[in-house]
């Protein structure tokens, strides 16, 4: 027994951090590359090892011994060896499947499959039953070079990542400048350099998780001028469309003509175009018949920016799969997936290549101080009947809808007077009954664009210092003089939501900032943000809680 040691590493993957250890900070920083934060307590912090924290690692060049190394180091007991077996078989899995070219058919790719094990399975079940692939020999198949993609999703479901070596292909060329006021933070100019690596191939491709606030289009932007390429850019919706204009605008001096806008409500195709998922996948021209990804497919694309990455929606799943010669980079703040398919993320748009914990950012001031609080309240007695009979989504709803969170908005709006206010739920008749009572601007899916644009933009001005928004202000909107949020309902568990919406206000300010969430006691719903709160308590943020009578 190591008695100083900060690391309890159990049979079932899971690592307990000591935090009252000297070396925890030392043992953190050498466990992050492949253990995932899960919870973050006060006194032990918990991580867990997974087929993708590995393969993440692996892919960023950690090897299978030197991270059973660090465990053995900071262990306080000998490791299980059930870990060391896990981590050996998942991690040389990691190299198992290369794709390279194929010498001899520039429309094919080689497959090359190093243990006889994995030979034999593939040959049973892509050559033999699915006829997807071709045999070359003993160890190589040949591929289809369009159904690459494909391929690559249908290994990962395996659990067999597949290393993609096919050289990224150039595209037009885009020569521009940076603004000289432009002064990246260091952590932008690291996570840059991840993504572009030494160029060769197995590089230039990969998601890069930041905080909201902290200056993820401004990656993006250091990106596109490292490759100056014609690029897309997908985002979640045409507010994030004009806000990427406005900064392409702000940061480099791309002449405006050249940057387009594909939406509904232009149709411009330039050397930078940004559009929407919704519009790369569900809309056809109405004079060609092409659907939009047909109408881009033919241009000489270089770099593709997947903006808010973790809501890739499963139809743009296809897109990415046909998508893989292309320079590209995934950008998020979390890589939550509720549906599990943070795998799919992984081999069609890249492996994770950096990383930053919120509180470290928050802490040298690149985000804003953020304090969360759960304000719990009793249910209306006249709803008890009726929340008592129904179940589920029903039940779920009648406590979200809770009129007595009006009093603690009341309560609210008076504590903070002066400040920048955003509320924020999930039920339109809701955000309805708060504007009816207190007479502030809403916005909903039912806004024109035109509409919320100049909601949000009067919003920064501090022409009207609060704003109601349903869900579609949860992603990719830049409020940055917002400083609280008080969020009135959500959707059922979502971590992912839970930590977007903290993130509208964590631009940076001279003052700390509050999340408020109201939840119905002994309901639904008290159980739903429990799970909500978990990816902000793995980042290190901590709920105070209040109740109501």
């Amino acid at each position: 027994m190591k008695e100083n040691n900060p690391l309890l590493v159990q049979s079932d993957r899971t690592i307990l951090l000591d935090l009252y250890s000297p070396f925890a900070e030392e043992a953190r920083r050498d466990i992050v590359p492949f253990a995932e934060l899960v919870k973050s307590p006060e006194h032990v912090h918990t991580y867990a090892i997974s087929d993708l924290s590995l393969w993440n690692a692996i892919s960023a060049g950690l090897g299978c011994d030197e991270i059973v190394g660090r465990l053995e180091k900071w262990s306080k007991y000998d490791i299980d060896p059930r870990v060391t077996m896990y981590i050996d078989d998942i991690g040389r899995r990691y190299g198992e499947f290369v794709l390279e070219e194929d010498s001899d058919d520039p429309e094919s790719l080689i497959l090359t499959v190093t243990r006889r094990l994995f030979q034999l399975q593939i040959r049973s079940r892509f050559v033999e039953r699915e006829k997807f692939l071709e045999i070359v020999d003993d160890s190589r198949f040949r591929l289809d070079r369009k159904r690459r993609g494909e391929f690559k999703i249908r290994m990962i479901h395996l659990g067999f990542p597949v290393v993609d070596k096919i050289p990224m292909k150039a595209g037009a060329g885009l020569e521009f400048c940076l603004s000289e006021s432009l002064a990246p933070r260091f952590y932008q100019k690291e996570a840059v350099s991840s993504l572009v690596g030494n160029g060769e191939p197995g590089t230039g491709f990969g998601t890069i998780v930041l905080p909201c606030g902290s200056g993820k289009t401004i990656v993006g932007i250091l990106a596109m001028h490292a490759f100056r390429m014609h690029t897309v850019i997908i985002v979640p919706n045409i507010s994030a469309i004009h806000q990427w204009i406005r900064e392409l605008q702000r940061w480099t001096d791309i002449p405006r003509d050249m940057i387009g806008e594909y939406s509904g409500e232009r149709k411009e195709i330039r050397p930078v175009t940004v559009t929407t998922y919704q519009s790369m996948i569900g809309t056809r021209n109405k004079e060609t018949g092409e659907t939009v990804f047909e109408l881009f497919d033919d241009r000489p694309w270089g770099f593709i920016i997947y903006d808010e990455v973790h809501m890739l929606p499963a139809p743009s799943f296809q897109l990415a799969a046909r998508l893989q010669s292309i320079y590209r980079l995934g950008l998020t703040a979390t890589l939550v997936r509720e549906d599990g398919r943070q795998g799919e993320v992984f081999t069609l748009v890249g492996p994770k290549r950096y990383d930053t914990p919120w509180i470290n950012l928050a802490d040298k001031g690149f985000i804003a101080k953020a304090y969360c609080h759960e304000i719990r309240l009793p249910m209306p007695e006249e709803d008890e009947l009726e929340y008592g009979i129904s179940e589920n989504a029903a039940a779920y709803r009648i406590a979200a809808l809770n009129r007595n969170k009006l009093d603690v908005i009341t309560e609210l709006l008076e504590k903070h007077r002066g400040e920048q206010v955003i509320i924020i739920g999930q039920y339109i008749e809701q955000l309805k009954e708060i504007q009816a009572k207190f007479g502030f601007p809403i916005i909903t899916g039912a806004t024109s664009n035109r509409k919320r644009d100049e909601l949000y933009e009067k919003f920064r001005k501090r022409e009207i210092s609060t704003l109601i928004v349903s869900k579609v202000a949860n992603f990719a909107i830049d409020l940055p003089d917002a400083s609280v949020a008080i969020q009135v309902s959500g959707t059922y568990g979502s971590r992912q939501e839970e930590a977007q919406r903290l993130g509208r206000i964590l631009r940076p300010k001279d003052r700390d900032c509050h999340f408020y969430t109201l939840v119905t006691e002994f309901s639904k719903e008290e159980e739903f943000a429990l799970k909500r709160q978990r990816f902000l308590a793995e980042q290190g943020y901590s709920y105070t809680l209040e109740r109501r009578k």
